[in-house]
């Protein structure tokens, strides 16, 4: 379709008439527009329009300046619309059509109406819903600013510094109870999203201080917690308690951001479901539901899709995986499953992208087998077709899978229940099925479970499971290079990392290498940080004596959230990338996030 005309639009408005200007009605849906086919000072010129169809075409934006004042009645879906913002433009909107947009959100829907103030219909629905929606919400925010204020007031206007909740019981707690907010959601939440519970932690329970690691130098971290969440529920109910919550990870930062952006978006999962939450807000923007499913591991990706205007796009991906060994894709900004990949006959207990190419997907399964995996790119109508292209297989279950950072194409190290192996994933050897290459020992525990597995950097190993009560850090590139022809060599050990002396295993370790720090949860419901940057800068000749936590954070106790439970275990923690927010997962159906505050002498941007 060319440019539009005088003519075209005469021809295809109501009523008929010789003057632009008459018309009141005008489709202009299935003519195959792009953006740049909508021509501001030609559209300008139908001062009278109230109705306009621009449906089943292939449009990414609105212009900004079309000049329709009194339009009523919008209808723009079946396009590749990425934003809303330029609906603004149009104050007199009563009636708004935008499905099978898949590039946008849910969060979308909630900024029309606040753009939108006369909308009444939403996709043929009642935009009620969402009117009330964002009202609470303003609410929400306004109490959270009031709650703000009075802290800073109550402590002089200075920064309040905080200390952990006391373990005490019920009953011995009731005078000093934390002042924990619980806020629920509207039942009338649009798009089928479940009502989360959110507890707004008391100044309090906020944050555990440093109990003195080996790098004195290197200031703790100052991370106050944001919001508890109970997303994951049963039938969504509160009562809940006994959901186990497994893995998340942070959706990959806009490329547009620049260097130091970060994602506020993580996705978790447990249960039948799998939630993407902001987590500087605490909604959830985002859940779904496979019925008889169990999710053990999310993973997200990047693809470039090509629209059916020709244009390319960034697209984020996420893969979840669980009990049934099926992999499903999730298409999250339009909310809806697009693929699934019947990857094994039994439960896939993690899955990872490459970090080089972004349709390559390692599965680990209680099969003892390691499969990588090509989605490929997904067609126009969001569908992908995957492709086998290597199995590895394992002595014992994967529970970890690592690709090596300074070689990701060649080589898989993989955390499982009997050690820690090594695989050679090169695409270009003939063997499409592979044994394991080289099972890295440890001295103090050989064949012992192995189920935390990070990297610091391109060669430090963190990993857990070998030696009760200690994480160990460990040089690939040392251990790699005095291998030899041996199929078993000893790690060369660089440091241990002193953590919780409990039997319990299954708790996994995660790293942000950009900050240098290595976290892990425990049974108690500790969250342990250790910042190894000193480590990492001179890595010593022997081992370093046994490092203690640069920071322990101690949540509040459940009884301080209103919960029935008498221990929580956070089985699982991540933070993103520049350290902005802390996500921590439990074994009692409870999402923490916490945020990443300052230090003295610095703005926060936050």
């Amino acid at each position: 379709m060319g440019p539009l005309t005088a003519r075209l639009l005469l021809q295809r408005g109501r009523p008929k008439s010789d003057r632009l200007g008459r018309i009141r009605s005008l489709d202009l849906s299935g003519l195959k527009l792009h953006s740049e086919h909508l021509d501001p000072k030609l559209l300008g010129r139908l001062k009278q329009l109230q109705e306009l169809d621009l449906s089943n075409n292939q449009l990414d934006t609105l212009p900004a300046n079309l000049g329709l004042a009194h339009l009523r009645v919008l209808r723009c879906a079946n396009n590749q619309l990425a934003d809303v913002s330029a609906l603004c433009q149009f104050p007199q909107l009563e009636e708004l059509s935008l499905e099978g947009n898949p590039f946008l959100t849910v969060s979308d829907n909630l900024k029309v109406s606040f753009l939108l103030p006369n909308l009444r219909k939403v996709n043929g629905k009642d935009a009620s819903a969402n009117c009330t929606q964002v009202e609470s919400l303003n609410r929400e925010l306004t109490s959270r600013v009031r709650m703000i204020s009075e802290e800073l007031v109550a402590s002089g206007g200075t920064q309040v510094h905080v200390a952990s909740v006391p373990d005490k019981p019920p009953e011995a707690a009731a005078a000093h109870k934390p002042k924990a907010r619980l806020v629920k959601r509207p039942d009338d939440t649009p798009l089928g999203l479940s009502a989360p519970k959110r507890v707004r932690a008391s100044p309090a329970a906020r944050r555990e201080g440093s109990p003195g690691g080996s790098d004195s130098s290197q200031a703790a971290l100052k991370l106050e917690p944001l919001h508890f969440l109970q997303c994951h529920s049963k039938n969504n109910s509160p009562k809940d308690l006994e959901t186990q919550l497994w893995a998340c990870a942070f959706e990959p930062a806009p490329e547009e951001g620049g260097s130091g952006a970060t994602s506020q978006t993580v996705a978790t999962c447990g249960g039948e479901a799998v939630c993407v939450i902001d987590c500087q807000t605490g909604i959830v923007l985002h859940k779904y539901k496979a019925p008889g499913e169990e999710f053990f591991s999310v993973a997200w990706t990047t693809l470039t899709v090509v629209t059916q205007a020709g244009h390319k796009k960034r697209w984020n991906v996420l893969a979840a995986a669980g009990l049934r060994g099926l992999v499903r894709l999730l298409h999250v900004r339009a909310g809806f499953c697009c693929g699934a990949i019947r990857a094994h006959k039994k439960a896939i207990a993690t899955l990872c992208f490459s970090p080089t190419r972004e349709t390559h997907l390692f599965t680990a399964s209680y099969d003892k087998r390691i499969i990588l995996w090509d989605i490929g790119v997904p067609n126009h109508d969001y569908e992908f077709q995957a492709s086998q292209l290597l199995t590895l297989d394992a002595a014992s279950i994967p529970l970890r899978l690592c690709p090596v950072p300074s070689c990701p194409d060649a080589y898989l190290l993989a955390g499982c229940e009997g050690g820690c192996c090594c695989w050679d994933v090169r695409l270009d050897q003939p063997q499409k099925r592979r044994a394991c290459e080289v099972e890295f020992v440890f001295s103090e525990a050989p064949g012992r479970r192995v189920d935390g597995l990070a990297f610091v950097n391109e060669d430090v190993v963190a990993s857990k499971g070998n030696s009760p009560g200690t994480i160990c850090l460990w040089s690939w590139s040392q251990t790699w290079g005095g291998r030899g022809s041996r199929s078993s060599v000893a790690v060369v050990v660089l440091a241990w990392l002193q953590w919780s002396s409990t039997n319990l295993a299954y708790f996994s370790l995660s790293t942000c290498p950009d900050e240098a720090t290595v976290l892990c949860g425990d049974e108690e419901g500790n969250v342990w940080l250790y910042d190894v940057r000193q480590l990492l800068r001179q890595p010593p000749a022997q081992p370093a004596p046994t490092q203690a936590p640069t920071q322990v954070l101690r949540w509040p106790q459940p009884w301080a959230l209103g919960q029935a439970v008498s221990k929580t275990m956070v089985n699982t923690v991540v933070a993103d990338p520049t350290f902005s927010y802390l996500t921590a997962l439990t074994d009692s159906n409870i999402v923490a996030i916490w945020r990443s505050r300052p230090h003295p002498g610095t703005t926060d941007t936050a």
